[in-house]
């Protein structure tokens, strides 16, 4: 496994985007909807491991109920692994629990899958693969 992105829930993208583009001393490198969760991400590339922020797109996203119940602030670390599949299933049996135990496409191209935060200290954890 390795760090693939840290995910940050912003309330505005274009906000955000000139904030982050101005920090890191560089502009993302993808701006993605993912209409199934409502929400759009923006990607910037450190190294080897990512930034994603998302913005909701509509009320009832999960990152729009993130933020009014947290604020804007960072939302989910995601590993990125070879084989999700076998990673869900080694996980389960250390007895991790998952919000849904079948990937899912997600943004950058990638597969992705939750643990629940009530089995990882409160942190909200993504596994993700690269689609083939």
């Amino acid at each position: 496994m390795k760090i693939e992105h840290l995910g940050i829930a912003i309330k505005s993208l274009e906000t955000s985007d000139n904030l982050f583009a101005k920090l890191l001393g560089k502009s993302n490198y993808k701006q993605e909807s993912v209409e199934r969760e409502g929400v759009t991400t923006s990607f910037y590339q450190l190294g080897e491991s990512k930034i994603e922020l998302l913005e909701a797109t509509n009320p009832e996203s999960p990152i729009a109920k993130f933020i009014d119940k947290k604020g804007e602030g960072i939302h989910h670390i995601a590993f990125g692994v070879e084989d999700i599949r076998a990673e869900i299933e080694r996980l389960k049996e250390e007895g991790f629990v998952f919000i849904s135990e079948e990937p899912k496409d997600g943004a950058d191209n990638k597969l992705v899958v939750f643990l629940h935060p009530k089995s990882t200290n409160g942190v909200l954890v993504e596994l993700c693969q690269e689609k083939p």
